[in-house]
């Protein structure tokens, strides 16, 4: 067998973000915006317009995330 010492290039090396880390900062975007959207559903039913906004908050930066990473993968 031949030695391939050396020809390798780690992901490390090239300062690509490896799959696993990219699934995981979409999973917690998505799960802000999943609780956000279930604070603000609560709010609205039980009328207490502070909860409402701080879900609505939460939602709209689990989305904001969510297109970060969307863009991040593109590039």
């Amino acid at each position: 067998m031949e030695d391939s010492k050396g020809k390798f290039v780690t992901q490390e090396e090239t300062g690509e973000i490896p799959p696993m880390d990219e699934v995981e900062g979409r999973v917690e975007a998505e799960m802000k915006r999943l609780e956000g959207a279930a604070r603000e559903s609560v709010a609205q039913g039980t009328q207490n317009a502070a909860l409402e906004r701080e879900g609505r908050e939460l939602r709209e930066e689990g989305e904001r995330e969510l297109e970060e990473q969307r863009e991040e993968e593109k590039q």
